[in-house]
């Protein structure tokens, strides 16, 4: 299990490592995101060589637009159907290899009858599709923080993971 980073130089060795997988392996890669508002794109936008493997992304804050561009279901925006959909949604609008989406409650206040702090996570590659849910304490700052962290940790775990199934 994921253990929480809240540092900003872990985030970006970690995306570091997602952008040398995706070199080795000639994958790119895609986000939908709702609570981190394009930060985790920044994330990824900064490490080595993204143009030629970072596809690009949907900051998706609306309920209308994650319904209309990313084909979100009628289901709460904080859920673990709604990141999965955004996830999928994103990579076939993107055509990526692998695409990861966030959508959870910044704070102060609850959402969806979830309290501050709680976020949905899912990552893709086509075949495999993971989801997962985590509760994070502190201030919106310190929420998204640790939003981001879990997201790429969960994108290079299924690089990992997928080696055999996607990319050269």
């Amino acid at each position: 299990m994921m253990t929480v980073r809240e540092d900003r130089a872990d985030i970006g060795a970690t995306s570091e490592r997602i952008a040398a997988h995706a070199l080795d392996r000639g994958i790119t890669l895609a986000v939908a995101e709702s609570l981190t508002a394009g930060n985790l794109a920044a994330a990824l936008g900064a490490a080595p060589d993204s143009g030629t493997w970072f596809a690009g992304g949907v900051v998706a804050y609306t309920e209308e637009v994650k319904r209309r561009v990313l084909g979100m279901p009628d289901v709460p925006v904080v859920s673990c159907t709604a990141a999965a959909a955004m996830a999928r949604g994103v990579r076939e609008l993107l055509r990526a290899d692998v695409a990861v989406a966030v959508t959870g409650v910044g704070g102060p206040g609850a959402q969806d009858g979830e309290p501050a702090g709680s976020v949905w996570f899912a990552v893709t590659d086509g075949d495999e599709t993971r989801e997962w849910h985590r509760e994070f304490d502190g201030d919106p700052v310190r929420v998204l923080e640790q939003t981001l962290w879990c997201a790429l940790t969960g994108v290079e775990e299924l690089l990992a993971d997928a080696a055999d199934r996607i990319g050269s």
